[in-house]
């Protein structure tokens, strides 16, 4: 069965990656170290789907669920309240394993809420959305939501084990399925040409969920995570790569209250907005930039993005967990494949960007080739 190795303060830990990896679960997590017991955190969606597969591997760990709403807007410290309260009422001692069965919001909240009950308990991550699957079941962050932004409260702790099984992609709503893909175009912007250009080539495959191109994108857009947050797991550096599009996709989210957007809808927004003032700023070829934008329309459509007010994402993007003394860093493409992060932008050119998002992606649907992208660099 295929693995994944993924270096962290904690010590290494396995990413199995393999249609009916599910099935061994149980000795896969057992493989990791004694525990008092296996106590699982998922959602009601899922659960549908699912509880009875889980059932029948766990047993009654199965049986004595916690299940929450994984919706973003209960993404937040009262729910990790209701997750520990649940787990004492469960019994889960120091020596317990939590194990999140669900997308990224239960991925996330599940982690953070094992990295502070009784100070910290293992975790195992068990994702079954394609966004956990690639992104956020790997590499560790875990955390919560406030009214004045996304994932301001949470911790880096790495999960003792994740197991990725593509067979949960079957019941997958479509439009949760595309925005998975969104960050698996993400990596190929940031560090594989290859990756790209697969997408680019192989789109109406990939949304058929074909399963080897399945295969294919999800092991890739693991095994490059894995590789930077190896090198950086407290985003000192080059991890940073990994939020692109992440810097105004969280003050989309933001914005309109976790309401409007699912997470790869957002993020899509604000890879379309950073290519193109990466362009802008002469540092991505301009063929680059209609190449990236192309790609996310590809993948299907988006919801219209709200007029914002701009001190008001001003404000928000000021508030973002990734600047520093109020200063916003961009994360932008070099050229499809290298990436650099750390840059500060004209506000004016933010705000432009944004009001012309609508009109780049008519113009890359329609194949225009940026006829305005002239007018908008001067």
């Amino acid at each position: 069965m295929p693995t994944i190795q993924v270096k962290s303060s904690a010590g290494s830990y396995a990413v199995t990656c393999a249609p009916g990896a599910l099935a061994r679960a149980g000795s896969l997590i057992s493989r990791i170290g004694d525990s008092t017991g296996a106590f699982i955190v998922s959602s009601p969606r899922v659960w549908r789907n699912w509880g009875q597969p889980l059932t029948r591997v766990f047993g009654a760990a199965g049986r004595r669920a916690i299940l929450f709403d994984d919706g973003e807007s209960r993404k937040n410290l009262a729910t990790v309240e209701s997750i520990a309260r649940g787990l004492i009422r469960s019994g889960a001692d120091r020596h317990a394993t939590i194990v999140a069965v669900g997308g990224g919001v239960v991925g996330d909240v599940a982690g953070f809420a094992a990295a502070t009950y009784l100070r910290g308990v293992r975790l195992v991550q068990i994702p079954t959305t394609l966004v956990a699957q690639v992104d956020s079941a790997v590499g560790g962050k875990t955390g919560v939501n406030l009214p004045e932004g996304k994932n301001l409260v949470g911790a880096f702790y790495p999960p003792s084990l994740v197991i990725a099984d593509p067979a949960f992609l079957h019941t997958l709503p479509h439009r949760e399925f595309r925005s998975g893909l969104y960050e698996v175009v993400k990596y190929g912007v940031i560090a594989d040409q290859k990756l790209f250009a697969f997408l680019e080539k192989h789109m109406d495959t990939v949304l058929r969920r074909d399963p080897e191109a399945l295969d294919y994108i999800i092991s890739r857009s693991i095994a490059i995570k894995a590789v930077v947050v190896s090198k950086d797991e407290r985003e000192a550096g080059l991890r940073q790569i990994l939020n692109f599009g992440h810097t105004l996709g969280h003050a989309l989210e933001a914005a309109t209250g976790y309401r409007v957007f699912l997470h790869g809808e957002a993020i899509a927004w604000g890879m379309i907005a950073a290519a193109m003032m990466a362009f802008s700023l002469n540092r991505l070829p301009l063929v680059d930039a209609f190449r990236i934008v192309r790609l996310v329309a590809s993948v299907g459509p988006l919801p219209k993005i709200p007029a914002i007010p701009a001190a008001k994402l001003r404000s928000i993007l000021a508030g973002d967990k990734k600047s520093r003394g109020g200063r916003v860093l961009w994360v932008f493409p070099r050229k499809i494949g290298k990436t650099e992060w750390g840059i500060e932008v004209p506000s004016r050119l933010v705000e432009a960007t944004v009001r012309s998002l609508p009109e780049i992606m008519n113009e890359a649907r329609n194949g225009a080739g940026f006829a305005g992208s002239r007018r908008r660099k001067s």
